[in-house]
């Protein structure tokens, strides 16, 4: 039988067509498969489920309340204030936080965007103010919250002997760290703002810190952290190694007046004295997850146990001095705060306060009082006494 050309060009299209649409079919019935697969997992949950292994219930506790913080690097005090709020959380099965090495508080914004089991982060204030301008990331400040404000990080500027202020640094080689820091980051945005150009560099600083040590290859190295920073506690540095002193003015939007002092760097200021810079404020920001999941949920149990352990943070000893600092009701421009802290606080606000406890009269001790404004004088011993009486209803109404 003999099959016209129209026709073979017609079956050729045809299976064109099938060859083209067969892995987008198969797209489609993949996710329609994992979704009657998941759905059907919670049916068989729900309803004449067999019961879980031991192995499979210890799974599901182990991940059920475990939250995932973007801290930083090992060096950067971020690090360490997540490590010491997720020993104060700890409840074993029922709380847990899990500190994360990043690549630092810069970075953190897109592990809190992007890095399965990332919950919340340790980013600066003026990080969300830069991603708003990113039209790559839509809609940021409604998908990133705040728990609450965190430790302020010191800017520190080191400097050889030779360089004696800010403009001694123009179009000189400067090291801000390797790039994703806080210092890489914010060191340059605060550099633009006090126009001051520099040659920027960023490689690791115990390299650059060395080459700083051995000549003239680095002028300075700019650091962002919380203070007192260990590298500058254990090492000798040649006589004239100093902190550039940095002034507060309008020009540094989102940043803070701050002193470091001689308490914080013994061997580098001298008693009594302190060094002028700024400080950047720093935050811990959360995902702002739809209510009716299961990581909403539990970032909402981590707000419960901020809330209610925050004061052992500040008053049992082990802990960063600067957790003193921090006040979970302050507010943080431009950033919206996570709904159910910002609940907790309203209830604190609106709460209404109990009334002072009046004072319980000690009638023997008034006696004896009066006895002794008026001794041998029974009648007027009563008088006085029953006068104090009267006194001390009206103090209490």
């Amino acid at each position: 039988m003999r099959v016209s050309r129209r026709s073979r060009a017609l079956s050729g299209v045809v299976l064109t067509i099938a060859l083209l649409t067969a892995p987008l079919t198969s797209i489609a019935l993949a996710q329609e498969r994992e979704i009657v697969v998941a759905q059907a997992g919670k049916r068989a949950k729900q309803v004449g489920a067999p019961p879980a292994s031991a192995e499979q219930r210890r799974k599901d506790a182990i991940n059920s309340w475990t939250v995932g913080l973007a801290a930083g690097r090992t060096e950067g005090a971020p690090l360490q204030f997540a490590a010491e709020l997720a020993r104060v959380v700890d409840d074993g099965d029922n709380m847990r936080v899990l500190p994360i090495v990043t690549r630092g508080p810069f970075d953190n914004v897109f592990d809190l965007l992007y890095l399965r089991g990332v919950d919340a982060a340790i980013v600066y204030g003026d990080v969300l103010e830069h991603f708003k301008n990113n039209p790559e990331i839509a809609g940021i400040g409604r998908r990133i919250n705040y728990l609450m404000n965190l430790f302020p990080s010191e800017l520190h500027i080191f400097v050889r002997p030779e360089i004696n202020s800010l403009k001694d640094l123009v179009g000189k080689p400067v090291n801000f760290n390797t790039v994703g820091t806080a210092a890489a980051y914010s060191g340059p945005i605060i550099f633009k703002q006090l126009g001051i150009e520099v040659d920027a560099q960023f490689i690791p600083h115990n390299v650059a810190m060395e080459a700083m040590r051995k000549g003239e290859k680095f002028a300075a190295t700019v650091w962002v952290s919380s203070k007192p920073l260990p590298p500058f506690l254990k090492g000798n540095f040649p006589p004239g190694f100093k902190f550039l002193p940095v002034e507060y003015t309008d020009k540094l939007e989102y940043y803070l007046p701050a002193y470091l002092e001689s308490k914080d760097y013994p061997a580098l200021i001298p008693e009594g004295q302190r060094v002028e810079t700024i400080a950047v404020p720093a935050l811990l920001a959360v995902y702002d997850w739809p209510r009716d999941t299961d990581r909403f949920q539990r970032v909402s149990r981590l707000v419960d146990y901020i809330h209610d352990r925050f004061p052992r943070l500040q008053n049992e000893p082990g802990y960063h001095p600067k957790w003193k600092d921090v006040n979970l009701a302050a507010s943080v421009p431009g950033w919206k705060r996570f709904q159910p802290m910002q609940d907790k606080l309203d209830k604190i606000v609106t709460a209404p306060r109990p009334a002072p406890a009046r004072p319980k009269i000690d009638h023997a001790l008034a006696r004896a009082q009066a006895a002794r404004a008026a001794p041998d004088d029974p009648k007027e011993q009563e008088r006085l006494f029953q006068q104090f009486i009267e006194w001390t209803k009206q103090r209490q109404n």
